[in-house]
């Protein structure tokens, strides 16, 4: 693939919040899948597991998780970030007012915030959830290792015109997940990826977030 086109690609991605209820052919899934699986990973290690749902038991999952976050509490398997600061901080409130500016949240209106923070559980209506685990054992070079694979995923599945979203929200109830699935708890519960077909008229897909310029993370060593 000539550069001008993956960089291309790579630019149609965006993080979906609205899905179409039209499944994906299964040969589809398969065919992300298999490309995702192709990242680079230490020691050939290859370390992910994607449980995946479909047509009706998306729905069962989906209710399911929704009384889940109404009543449980949050315990991811890994640890959340300690705390965003500086521009971290700025990228991550960057990202949430455009949202709620899509959808037409204002500052200040709490209610319309947890209504939207409560779409994650929904699965933001996508026909599909993948859970992405990684052996206990392998610690964090198996979760980057997974890492690569969740973007490979993203990627090949925008080549084949299917929407994507990575959450952290659904594994913050990661008992509820290795439970509901009967994921071994010698695995942890990295990230769900749910996806579909994007609703292109729902607001909450309206937006697009920037990215830093080279000079923000680069730090060049030696002559060109």
């Amino acid at each position: 693939m000539p550069h001008a086109d993956l960089d291309a690609l790579m630019g149609q991605r965006h993080s979906c919040r609205a899905f179409l209820p039209d499944p994906v052919p299964r040969p589809l899934i398969k065919q992300i899948l298999s490309t995702a699986q192709k990242v680079p990973t230490w020691c050939n290690a290859q370390p992910w597991h994607a449980t995946v749902t479909s047509g009706a038991e998306t729905d069962r999952f989906r209710a399911a998780l929704q009384q889940q976050a109404a009543t449980g509490t949050p315990a991811p398997d890994l640890d959340w970030p300690t705390r965003y600061t500086g521009v971290y901080q700025d990228r991550r409130r960057d990202c949430g007012w455009k949202l709620y500016d899509a959808v037409g949240v204002q500052k200040g209106d709490c209610a319309g915030s947890a209504r939207q923070m409560m779409e994650n559980f929904a699965l933001f209506g996508a026909p599909h959830c993948a859970i992405i685990s990684s052996p206990a054992d392998l610690g964090p070079y198996g979760a980057m290792d997974c890492g690569g694979f969740v973007a490979a995923f993203t990627i090949a599945a925008q080549s084949l015109g299917i929407a994507t979203i990575p959450q952290a929200a659904v594994a913050s109830h990661a008992p509820f997940l290795h439970d509901y699935f009967d994921i071994a708890p010698d695995r942890l519960i990295l990230c769900a990826i749910s996806f579909g077909y994007e609703d292109a008229d729902h607001p909450a897909n309206a937006f697009r977030t920037d990215r830093a310029a080279l000079g923000e993370f680069v730090d060049w060593r030696g002559a060109d």
